[in-house]
């Protein structure tokens, strides 16, 4: 096993030391060891039940808005997570989907939902309720006796908050994160009877039992159709014990399987990127939940996204402020810059053109920079993202077609059909601007693999993303071929050249493990000469792949 491990505490030192005497973790040396490329993380060994966190939006506030932040100056240390691809294991934070391949249109539209929605049969039964705060909602049991937590659209922006939660929830999804099981849905209001077991906390802070005018109260600032009924969201209970949100700092030191600081954790770091993507600006801790699945001492923690009503141009209960997305809360430069000039320098993004468009909100793509854009207050993780990390989060941008990206969208059901369009044409062009930046940082040669070219030959063949993204005509490259020790990590140069396509014949060679570096040359993409180095392992007489490496002037 060769994931990087870093040990902050005495409970992860325990967690590596279960990791390292599990039956199949390999505890051999060498850069390489038998079992890479790890393509699961053993992370789901059984422990104790960590305590549950009380969420804080002030604290994560403070904390990562007043506290210490990279600067250009320090050396940002790579991702620790990934396997020796670069590419993130299966895990409890994340399941491999479109980072790996391509999913169907039907995959795509079904996102994590198994069941149709909540049962039709009526009543629904009233549990909990969420009287307060952004999104007051409440909490049912259906007829089949699944749970169900029941949010609804703003008066004057119908399908605003439904339809992007649904929509936004496909496509975190399919990037890979672990998330609920969301659900368009309609209720009347005589639909729902209250459990007598049913309480809420007033806004003095008492818990009392729940009244009639209680969900009255909630359905008249809810939007309704003509015909009485309520568009709702029914997002159903996830399984386990809820345990509160996780940080995006550090490790939760009773968590034996949290051994990987999250800020160095590459599926949190490329979530910068495809935020952006869908301006989910409330990308920070309060909207994660942590679950402890199994019986206590007997379990282990999965760890969720949640909450995507504030994506695209939706702010949950209201159109998204001109500021998502461009700026956060607090945020020292540009505050300074108006003070100094009296008010005189003005912000750019404030004189932005949006169509009005009800069930959308302000979203566009031409003023949209992909490397400029923030969420509310700055995440840890987000601000350490390394070319290497958004280079495979682009990669999985890419794979959205046209096609993907209007199937999702279609998921939402926005009867606006303009307004739809609008919002899929939108989300291709934040799309083509990712994959422009982005692939331009760095050699964007991907999709390694080892093919038979006669009875006595193999050649290893790649992609080049760039050209696959037309930002280039063509390319050509160079190689150099090398014998590699394992154990000693030292190379033998068995020869050099160039070659025309992204194919190279391998060396019919008996060593175990060969390396080659190979530079792109595209004039006009001077980052595309960085780099790759690619190794392969002969087992049993044929080379299969086991490493991949890449330089970055950034680091």
């Amino acid at each position: 096993m060769t994931i990087k491990r870093v040990l902050p505490n005495f409970a992860l030192i325990l967690g590596i030391g279960l990791l390292m005497t599990t039956p199949g973790v390999s505890q051999e040396s060498g850069k390489f060891r038998s079992d890479d490329p790890l393509q699961v993380d053993p992370d789901q060994l059984a422990g104790p039940q960590p305590q549950p966190v009380q969420p804080s939006q002030v604290f994560d506030f403070l904390e990562n808005t007043f506290g210490r932040r990279p600067d250009r100056n320090d050396e940002i240390p790579p991702a620790q997570n990934v396997n020796t691809l670069g590419e993130v294991p299966d895990s409890s934070w994340f399941t491999n989907r479109m980072s790996w391949k391509a999913m169907t249109l039907e995959e795509l539209a079904r996102g994590p939902n198994r069941l149709e929605g909540p049962d039709q049969s009526r009543p629904w039964t009233i549990i909990a309720v969420k009287a307060e705060g952004i999104t007051p909602g409440f909490t049912i049991r259906d007829n089949r006796g699944d749970v169900y937590f029941i949010k609804f659209d703003p008066p004057d922006h119908p399908q605003l908050a439904t339809s992007t939660e649904v929509i936004a929830t496909k496509f975190f999804h399919a990037f890979g994160y672990h998330v609920p099981e969301n659900y368009l849905s309609f209720i009347r209001r005589e639909d729902l009877q209250i459990s007598t077991d049913a309480h809420l906390e007033d806004v003095e802070g008492k818990e009392r039992s729940v009244r009639d005018s209680d969900i009255d109260k909630i359905f008249a600032k809810a939007y309704h159709l003509p015909d009485g009924r309520t568009p709702v969201v029914a997002s159903r209970r996830l399984a386990g014990l809820p345990l509160g949100p996780f940080k995006y700092l550090s490790t939760a030191s009773d968590d034996v399987n949290d051994i990987f600081p999250h800020e160095h954790r590459r599926e949190l770091r490329g979530l910068r990127l495809f935020s952006a993507w869908l301006n989910h600006d409330d990308s920070r801790s309060i909207n994660s939940l942590n679950v402890y699945l199994g019986e206590p001492g007997e379990g282990y923690v999965k760890h969720y996204l949640i909450d995507f009503g504030s994506c695209f141009g939706s702010g949950s209960v209201k159109v998204q402020t001109r500021r998502a997305g461009n700026e956060y809360i607090m945020e020292g430069g540009p505050i300074w810059k108006a003070a100094l000039t009296l008010g005189i320098w003005d912000r750019d993004w404030r004189h932005v053109e949006y169509p009005d468009y009800p069930a959308i909100g302000r979203i566009e793509g031409d003023f949209f920079q992909p490397d400029l854009w923030r969420p509310e207050y700055p995440n840890p993780a987000f601000e350490r993202m390394l070319p290497e990390d958004a280079l495979w989060a682009t990669r999985t941008v890419m794979r959205f077609s046209d096609e993907m990206i209007r199937t999702i969208v279609d998921t939402g059901r926005i009867t606006d059909l303009e307004a739809a369009s609008y919002l899929v044409a939108t989300l291709i062009k934040r799309r083509d601007k990712i994959v422009r930046h982005y692939l331009n940082l760095l050699n964007p040669l991907d999709g390694f693999q080892v093919s038979e070219r006669g009875r006595a030959s193999q050649e290893l063949d790649f992609k080049n993303l760039g050209l696959e993204a037309g930002l280039a005509p063509s390319s050509s490259y160079t190689f150099q071929w090398f014998h590699f020790d394992n154990d000693s990590g030292s190379l033998e140069s068995l020869g050099s050249g160039d070659s025309p396509k992204p194919t190279l014949l391998i060396p019919q060679d008996q060593a175990e493990y060969l390396m080659v570096r190979i530079r792109t040359l595209s004039p006009g993409h001077p980052q595309w000469n960085q780099e790759v180095d690619v190794y392969l392992r002969n087992k049993t007489g044929s080379r299969t792949l086991v490493g991949i490496e890449r330089e970055s002037s950034f680091r």
